[in-house]
């Protein structure tokens, strides 16, 4: 259990943060970059939950934010502790089949969709935007660290998942956005 008595400590005033092991690394790691961009994506998740209506949704991304902490952890876990708190594959598969859940009532694209529409979907696209940079950043640190597969396919499947999640918001507000090629042209 997380037990914070001070917000600051100013351990980290001389350019370092400390990892779940107690070791201590730059602030600017790929690590630590990754796990900002994971804490970024989960922000931007909580303004989507704002925006959407209470529904299947906006309770599957509660459970999302709760999965992205255990991300966090685990990406600030080195690989060589036993014991810690990982992402598992059971998460992924929730993920898959949530995902499958929303697809299952739209309809094939035939158009690449602009990230836009409804308030809620519109905020569901720019948190997987910021999730798919996340991803890219945690798969940067997996080069120079031991970081769990489990953990960089969730944000692959989570990215996927918004993509989706925000399909489903804007179908029920009268459809997607589709890009026109060369319409201003």
């Amino acid at each position: 259990m997380v037990k914070l008595n001070k917000i600051y400590t100013r351990t980290g005033d001389g350019g370092t943060t400390g990892l779940v092991d107690g070791s201590r690394v730059s602030k600017a790691d790929a690590r630590m970059a990754a796990i900002g961009d994971v804490d970024e994506a989960n922000s931007a998740i909580g303004v989507a939950i704002g925006a959407l209506a209470a529904g299947a949704i906006r309770d599957e991304l509660a459970r999302i934010q709760n999965d992205l902490f255990d991300l966090g952890a685990d990406l600030a876990t080195p690989a060589e502790i036993s014991g810690a708190l990982r992402v598992v594959p059971g998460q992924v598969t929730r993920l898959e089949a949530a995902i499958d859940t929303l697809n299952a009532d739209l309809a094939p694209l035939t158009s690449f969709i602009l990230p836009s529409g409804d308030p809620g979907a519109a905020a569901l696209h720019l948190a997987r935007a910021v999730t798919r940079r996340a991803e890219r950043t945690a798969v940067a640190a997996a080069a120079q660290a031991d970081l769990s597969t489990d953990a960089l396919a969730y944000l692959n499947r989570l990215s996927d998942y918004l993509f989706v999640a925000a399909r489903h918001a804007n179908q029920q507000a009268g459809g997607d956005v589709l890009w026109v090629p060369g319409a201003q042209r």
